[in-house]
């Protein structure tokens, strides 16, 4: 029996990580993109509400997660007219290893008036994913020939660095909400902006992503606005867009783990695996 695609499994005693859950840095770690995921769904499916938008999601990896099971708990913060606010919390072997908070905002009108706004859009790639069809990631770089392709390796250089994907679904046989989607499309901020000439020798310590509106259909994009470090501390933004344009804003913070430095370095294609 091959294992669903899919970040985790639902039991009996939680979430069990199945192996796409699996970090780089260690092959007894879950990733971030995964954990983001499981607890953005978490507060959606706990506190959100009709005619709000999930605005504000803050993520903090302040232990490491194991690949055993998860449980989660959530709790309401305050549930106003046009503000709500939420946490949740991911729980291994009776602590606590991950939390989020999150805000959710009452849609309404726009405002009159004309604002500035950066020129630069990132652009996604030209081809759509085949419907229904799951794709490997593409990455960008503003040094390469060809703006995109599915090989890491390519990119890795010290110019801006972009990504476009598809996510798989966080809990087996469910198909992730597009909050869901956001959440897990913008942990790789830590990725795109500390990916430098030798690899990403800095890991991310949290995440917090800022939507203006959802993202539409299944592909996300990531694009690389600014890094900033000094003494093993870096702090990484970008921009969250989808076919139709700029969706919201990613930050990171991010330590220096030059010990388990993850070079792409011969790593050749992302491909995903062949018995899925």
């Amino acid at each position: 029996m091959t294992d669903p695609l899919a970040f985790f499994t639902p039991t009996e005693d939680g979430y069990v990580p199945l192996p796409f859950a699996t970090s780089r840095w260690s092959p007894e770690m879950v990733h971030g993109a995964a954990l983001s995921g499981l607890l953005a769904r978490a507060v959606e499916n706990g506190h959100g509400a009709a005619g709000f938008v999930p605005a504000r999601l803050t993520v903090d990896l302040f232990r490491p997660a194991l690949t055993r099971a998860f449980t989660t708990v959530t709790s309401s913060v305050r549930e106003g007219r046009r503000i709500r606010v939420a946490d949740a919390e991911l729980h291994q072997d009776g602590e606590v290893v991950a939390r989020a908070s999150a805000v959710f905002l009452r849609r309404s009108e726009q405002p009159p008036g004309e604002l500035w706004t950066r020129e630069h859009r990132p652009s996604p790639p030209p081809v759509p994913a085949p419907e229904g069809e799951l794709v490997p990631p593409w990455f960008g770089s503003d040094d390469h020939p060809d703006g995109w392709s599915s090989s890491m390796f390519e990119h890795q250089g010290a110019s801006r660095k972009r990504m476009w994907a598809q996510h798989l679904p966080v809990v087996a046989g469910e198909e992730p909400s597009p909050f869901v989607r956001a959440a897990m499309a913008a942990e790789p901020t830590s990725l795109m902006t500390n990916w430098g000439t030798e690899g990403v020798g800095f890991i991310n310590v949290d995440m917090t992503l800022v939507l203006a509106r959802l993202p539409e259909g299944p592909e996300v994009g990531l694009e690389a606005d600014d890094h900033i470090s000094a003494d093993g501390v870096a702090v990484g933004t970008a921009t969250l867009f989808d076919r139709g344009g700029p969706i919201g804003t990613c930050v990171v913070s991010a330590l220096a783990n030059a010990q388990r430095q993850v070079d792409f370095s011969g790593q050749g294609d992302f491909e995903l695996p062949v018995d899925a």
